[in-house]
């Protein structure tokens, strides 16, 4: 081969290759950047500081002291409900609600986890967005809190929550047990026990230190029992477990004693209690989403200011509109199995619970609460319910003005909030109502304005939205615009003279056009200093203008493209018309499809069908090839409907083995065969000897890995560890195995066989179900898709006869590289479609947790995070292998160059991106937030992604050859 000629490629000049260089590195730097812009749009945090806080002007509190008693994970209906003899698990509480207090539903909203539950319980806010930099663990931000507010705090429980509240207060008194505690495998109720045995003692050691007693009677004292037992039970044991249910009849059992001490060591009727949970739990164990079951908790209130019980004569209440965070609407029917329709039920909205608590101890809301007190649990005078609800309100407006003043400050053109324009003549409407003793229409007053503050919190903390979302979208637009003019430049063929006549202009006027995008970036620069902006704000600014600056220096010969469009056939402009089209469907689709992977089923059910009658009718290829291509896709599209959590199955892993093997030896009967089309593909292979030895010696490896599973897991399922010589050989076999490709024939079908059974061993070995037999149907599609373009290309070259003698002798003419024409667009979409097969066939690539970890132990059982991560990433990169490495020798079939069908797949998936980039969320469950950041994330970085990969598989691509038609410097528009 090395004395043979090789034509110059198209794409190979020295200022290409620059410019190929240079505009890899853009790409790699604009989605590193805008990749960050989701935390400045999404992720924000909300709280602000520097506002006073608000006391209720009250006659008196209505309470000396609060005791907040959260139990973690319980369930509405689990508490409320009777058990299976009729007897309520929570006789205690259950009396409180029919003879001493009010009770209700607390509606929490997703996230429904332990951290922004008790947020918004003890500080009346739901979870900061910007907590999900710091793994929804520690505070991004300091915040106020009811506990900030007391004269004192004495808190027990969990060491994840009791420290977030307390642990920086000089005024709290708090303990929590160590992490040892938490065992899944134990009954956790005694953790309860804890919280409330230290309480217990904390009293009595009180009796014998005056400073200890002098604290505790204290007034705007709060007491907080955190009881982790129901959340660890019911991850454990489900929440339909007896021990779940038990742990309730301990919950409610801890509340009366807590009762009965806090009355018998005070006894001045002087205390307020408030009865709660963070969350609740789903059948399956878990939470975090938005499902009733784990947004419904009980909340049980009586004592000092807390009114009686309300009895109802009826319960067919009207839906009066209000909406709880979680969608719920207001009143939903009381389930008749609780036996409760006779009392008023009023619910709440999770962070209504800190202003109540603030409230009943006559402290100020704290100062980032957006809870709205819920007025129907205090027993307060009219005069005194208007100024707690006046206060509430207040408290909410201060924020709103707080972040109004700091966008004003900084906003050289600053739009105010106009429903709020006009508030201080609203707040004097007030107090004159208040004077005046029209407490009802005060209180109206007092409840719209709560309600426009809220609303007003709302478009401050997406006020820069427009702009940023808009900066960003223009970025991408322009750098897909960049990437198109590049593929039309590089890849494509226009008349001699339109490229003439476009080299002249960019000479005169680039220059002028790059100090027009300085000047720009200039003013940019300094109003985004007058608005004292972040300095990411410039860097998203800066490359948008940058990129498009770029696009109005090729102005004249865009300007020259669009003539020379409007004078191509009509037909021409139709089939443009129609694959954009049939583009934008199918990315469209693709983005469907990391929501619901079973679309893929569908998809290949189709495409086998059009695959079959293309290749028969339209290709005119040999029915052999449409009818396997059919089979191949619906093989294919079994594998997307199966559980994407993967049952453990070696007899498919070893079956996977013997099949592995079978397509092998079919593709050796390809490569050996001596038809004109198989030569087309082939070349005719001089080194039979060499590749049958080759050959031989993978189809070994396959054998031995097969036995290595069966004989691995026997091994472990018998001694419980991996024997070290089981795990010498699985290391060796996998590694021997991967470098054999690099000697095997340079022909496309001898080469890419090889490669499939160079990643079957160590695939086969990191298998436990059925993705061992994917790799099987995805190496089928891939051979399904080369047999079509080589039949394409065979059959549209069928007509010069007189290359079939250049052809029987296996003659390689380099890589003459055609320019790209509109019809190949086909190969990059392809080459999406089966890049996201890839990601979702077996699985999820966006989440590793997915994936089993059972499947790493046949090469190491002692825990390793670092190498069964990179295990687990190694076997799902290996699917991605194969479809780059089917790619680039399509590229080489059809003589298209490799760099700029990149170029197109970047372009493609930027589509992708964009849209992506509009369904990030900062709300709901933790799975949803992270799912769709981990969504945008991973399509963003496809234009590093698939470029390292590239580069790898080129070690095993780069070598190989294919047969040249005699095609010279014939290119095509």
């Amino acid at each position: 081969m090395a004395g043979r000629p090789r034509p110059q490629a198209h794409s190979s000049s020295a200022s290409t290759r620059r410019r190929e260089r240079w505009l890899v590195v853009l790409g790699i730097v604009l989605h590193a950047v805008y990749m960050l812009s989701i935390f400045d749009i999404y992720f924000k945090s909300p709280i602000v500081h520097g506002m006073a806080p608000v006391p209720p002007r009250l006659s008196a509190p209505p309470a000396k002291r609060l005791v907040l008693l959260v139990a973690d994970g319980l369930r509405a209906d689990k508490f409320f409900e009777p058990d299976e003899r009729g007897r309520y698990r929570a006789p205690f509480l259950r009396g409180v609600i029919e003879e001493k207090g009010r009770w209700g539903v607390s509606h929490a909203r997703p996230p429904t986890e332990s951290r922004p539950g008790h947020v918004a319980i003890i500080a009346g806010f739901y979870e900061d967005p910007s907590a999900v930099t710091k793994g929804w663990k520690a505070n991004p931000v300091e915040f106020d809190s009811v506990f900030n507010q007391s004269r004192h705090t004495i808190s027990f429980g969990s060491p994840d929550i009791v420290p977030i509240f307390c642990s920086s207060l000089p005024h709290c008194t708090w303990g929590s047990y160590p992490h040892e505690y938490e065992d899944f495998a134990t009954d956790a109720s005694f953790l309860d026990h804890w919280s409330f045995d230290q309480f217990e003692g904390l009293l009595n050691r009180s009796l014998d230190d005056v400073k200890l007693r002098q604290l505790l009677l204290q007034d705007k004292l709060v007491i907080f029992l955190h009881f982790l037992g129901c959340d660890s039970n019911g991850h454990a044991h489900r929440p339909y477990s007896s021990i779940y249910l038990n742990n309730v009849k301990v919950v409610d059992e801890i509340a009366e004693r807590m009762y009965n001490l806090m009355e018998s060591y005070f006894n001045d009727n002087r205390t307020a209690y408030v009865f709660t949970a963070d969350h609740g739990m789903s059948d399956k164990g878990s939470h975090g989403d938005g499902h009733p079951s784990n947004t419904d908790t009980p909340l049980v209130a009586w004592g000092a200011g807390i009114r009686s019980p309300k009895f109802l004569a009826y319960t067919d209440k009207p839906d009066d509109g209000f909406r709880f965070v979680d969608d719920h609407r207001h009143d939903m029917p009381t389930p008749q199995n609780w036996a409760l329709e006779g009392f008023e039920r009023v619910d709440v909205n999770q962070a209504d619970i800190a202003p109540l608590m603030a409230t009943l101890v006559g402290l100020p809301c704290p100062l980032n609460s957006v809870g709205n007190l819920p007025s129907h649990y205090l027993k307060l005078s009219k005069s005194d319910e208007v100024e707690a609800v006046l206060a509430n309100t207040k408290q909410i407006l201060n924020q709103f003005l707080r972040k109004s003043e700091q966008k004003q400050s900084s906003s050289l053109y600053f739009k105010p909030f106009k429903p709020l324009v006009n508030y201080s003549s609203v707040l004097d409407r007030i107090e004159d109502l208040i004077s005046a003793r029209d407490y009802k229409t005060a209180m109206k007053y007092s409840e719209e304005l709560r309600i426009m503050a809220l609303a007003g919190l709302h478009y401050f903390q997406t006020y820069d939205w427009f702009m940023l979302m808009t900066t960003i979208t223009l970025g991408y637009i322009g750098w897909m615009a960049n990437l198109i003019l590049h593929v039309l430049q590089s890849y494509t063929t226009f008349p001699a003279n339109l490229l003439k006549r476009t080299q002249v202009y960019p000479k005169n006027t680039s220059m002028k056009v790059y100090i027009g995008g300085c000047l720009f970036m200039g003013l940019s620069s300094i109003i985004l200093l007058l608005e004292k902006s972040p300095p990411l704000y410039h860097a998203y600014v800066f490359m948008t203008i940058f990129l498009w600056t770029r696009i109005v220096q090729n102005y004249e010969f865009m300007k020259s493209a669009w003539r020379e469009l409007f004078n191509m056939p009509f037909k021409y402009i139709m089939n443009l018309l129609i694959s954009s089209v049939a583009a934008l469907l199918i990315l469209e689709f693709l983005v469907m499809s990391f929501f619901d992977r079973k679309l893929y089923t569908w998809c290949f059910l189709a495409l086998g069908i059009l695959a079959s009658v293309c290749g028969a009718f339209s290709i005119e290829a040999s029915p052999a090839v449409a009818i396997y291509t059919w089979l191949a896709c619906w093989f294919l599209s079994v594998f997307t409907l199966m559980p994407a959590e993967i049952p453990e199955n070696n007899n498919l892993v070893i079956f996977s083995g013997a099949l592995i093997i079978l397509i092998a030896m079919a593709s050796r009967w390809a490569t050996i065969n001596t038809t004109t089309f198989w030569l087309y593909l082939n070349r005719a292979n001089k080194q039979a000897p060499k590749s049958s030895m080759l050959f031989s010696v993978q189809v070994i490896l396959i054998s031995v890995s097969s036995i290595m599973v069966w004989l691995t897991t026997s091994h472990r399922s018998q001694h419980k560890e991996l024997h070290p010589l089981h795990q010498l050989i699985n290391w060796c076999v996998a590694g021997f195995a991967m470098a054999l490709p690099l000697f095997s024939p340079c022909s496309v079908l001898s080469r890419l066989t090889s490669i499939f059974l160079g990643f079957a061993p160590p695939f086969l070995l990191l298998s436990i179900g059925y993705e061992a037999v994917f790799y099987s149907a995805f190496a089928l599609v891939l051979m399904g898709w080369i047999f079509l373009e080589s039949a394409n290309l065979f059959c549209s070259e069928g007509s010069n006869s007189s290359c079939h003698s250049s052809l029987a002798d296996g003659s390689v003419y380099g890589y003459d590289e055609r320019c790209l024409q509109l019809s190949d667009l086909r190969i990059p979409l392809l080459f999406m479609i089966l890049f996201n097969v890839a990601f979702f066939g077996t699985g999820n690539f966006a989440s590793i947790a997915s994936f089993e970890i059972s499947s790493v132990y046949r090469f190491i059982t002692i825990f390793s995070p670092f190498l069964m991560t990179a295990l687990l990433i190694f076997k799902l990169f290996i699917p991605y292998m194969l479809v780059i490495c089917t790619f680039s020798a399509i590229t080489k079939i059809v003589r298209i160059p490799r760099i700029g069908c990149y170029f197109l797949v970047i372009l493609l998936s930027d589509v992708m991106t964009i849209h992506f980039f509009f369904l990030v969320q900062n709300t709901g469950s933790w799975m949803e937030i992270g799912n769709s950041i981990s969504h945008f994330g991973i399509v963003s970085a496809q234009v590093v992604f698939v470029l390292l990969l590239f580069a790898l598989t080129n070690i095993y691509t780069k070598d190989i050859e294919v047969s040249s038609r005699q095609l010279t410097s014939r290119k095509f528009m």
